[in-house]
């Protein structure tokens, strides 16, 4: 087993990773009868997406002598109806460039691009990914 959900109720779920005991709360958001005071399920499968974006660089950047590190990722969820469900998400990272070639930098975003977790959404869900080397 990965993790055990608890759902206090109101809206509130507190989830607990097994291996380490780490402990993240989601709250349904205010558009949808929630506090909006936790992330919410949908925020949390976008943040998902962004973190397995940037840490499956991360493993390749170690393979290659590239620090990733400072990098800042920003990311935007579009929830659409009829059904509700999330319909874009923007992902923006903005990665110190630390004199990278455009060969490094290429074979970064296609396997930022690759994740698992992106690899794991529909493929009609509309996703945008933005490399900023700064």
């Amino acid at each position: 087993m990965t993790a055990s959900i608890l759902y206090e109720g109101h809206l509130r779920c507190t989830c607990t990773h097994l291996q380490s005991g780490s402990i993240i709360e989601t709250d349904a958001p205010t558009d949808n009868k929630g506090k909006g005071e936790r992330f919410s399920p949908t925020d949390m499968l976008c943040v998902s997406l962004a973190t397995c974006i940037i840490t499956t660089m991360g493993i390749k950047a170690e393979t290659m002598n590239i620090d990733l590190s400072g990098t800042k990722v920003d990311v935007t969820k579009h929830m659409i109806s009829d059904p509700r469900r999330i319909g874009k998400i923007e992902i923006a990272l903005h990665i110190p460039n630390r004199g990278l070639g455009e060969k490094e930098k290429n074979l970064m975003e296609l396997v930022g691009a690759s994740c698992p977790v992106k690899k794991s959404l529909h493929p009609d869900m509309d996703i945008s990914i933005i490399y900023n080397w700064i």
